[in-house]
């Protein structure tokens, strides 16, 4: 309950952010990338550029996600849906959404919540706003954008989980996922949460192995591992000659090649362009596999050895 509306309701609408990407199988669900490990792309919605859905974009079937973060604007998310969908280009079934709850910290001016309600009551503004923004009445997945603090979990967390929980067991959310995760977090997460997370979104660095220990927990675990970060985090990696020489090999550019070594290594790539041929590019990774010796030369970048 809100100690300041006495209210579950939201007073206060705002944010976000939008993306989309291939449909595929994974466990007993359906979501998108982790059976066949397409790149998942993100359309981002901004007072400095419009947000639109391009129907030449839709040669692959798609499936969109979004993101609840400060600097991006939800409506236009929605309103780039409800376009696509009035004109045909894609359907509410093709939809995949998934947005994110931020604490205030993270957050700017737009928040979508009371700040002065408790967490419980601050996530269920939050999943208001996104509905209402997004035009549906239900998100297929709800990320928690962090934990709210660097090591280990707090008693916040543990309360924005629990409410995350109830927004799955009231049918407003489908899946649950955790960003920012260190792999003691993760842990702990998975080893006292009623409802797992599905998916971890990190940032994926070589000079950090490539996050390796939260990616193999992800995986002896059946978590599905979102990498953000791989083109413009690593982009002084990217440059050495060895990454050009294989890109040379395959005929392929850098950026896929980066694709297609995380696909291999068992990520689902996060990306976004607003340059419809980037977008093509990117995708087309499907045609082609990296050789053992390659992986080993672009795990080497991060000084790591195994994947």
């Amino acid at each position: 309950m809100c100690r300041r509306c006495e209210s579950t309701k939201s007073p206060c609408l705002t944010t976000a952010r939008l993306g989309y990407s291939p449909h595929a199988r994974c466990q007993n669900f359906s979501c998108p990338g982790a059976a066949t490990h397409h790149v998942w792309y993100s359309l981002e919605g901004g007072p400095y550029s419009g947000t639109r859905i391009r129907g030449d974009s839709y040669r692959f079937p798609r499936v969109r996600h979004c993101d609840q973060r400060k600097h991006y604007v939800e409506e236009e998310v929605g309103a780039a849906v409800r376009t696509a969908i009035a004109s045909g280009t894609v359907t509410q079934e093709d939809l995949f959404l998934q947005t994110k709850f931020t604490y205030q910290r993270g957050q700017d001016y737009r928040l979508p919540y009371d700040p002065d309600c408790d967490l419980t009551t601050q996530v269920r503004q939050s999943i208001a706003s996104s509905l209402e923004h997004l035009g549906v009445t239900r998100i297929d997945s709800y990320i928690l954008h962090g934990p709210s603090r660097s090591s280990g979990l707090g008693q916040a967390d543990w309360e924005t989980w629990r409410a995350m929980e109830d927004a799955v067991d009231e049918g407003l959310v489908g899946l649950l996922g955790i960003s920012n995760v260190s792999v003691d977090q993760l842990d702990a997460l998975l080893g006292r949460a009623r409802i797992r997370p599905v998916f971890v979104q990190n940032r994926c660095l070589a000079r950090a192995s490539w996050d390796a220990e939260v990616r193999a927990l992800c995986h002896t675990q059946r978590v599905i591992y979102q990498a953000f970060s791989l083109l413009s985090g690593n982009h002084q990696v990217l440059l050495k000659p060895r990454v050009a020489e294989i890109a040379r090999h395959h005929n392929k550019t850098v950026p896929q090649v980066v694709f297609r070594f995380a696909v291999q290594l068992g990520m689902l790539p996060l990306t976004g362009t607003t340059d419809g041929a980037h977008m093509r590019h990117n995708l087309d990774i499907l045609d082609f596999t990296l050789t053992h010796d390659e992986t080993e030369t672009m795990l080497a970048l991060g000084g790591l050895r195994s994947g």
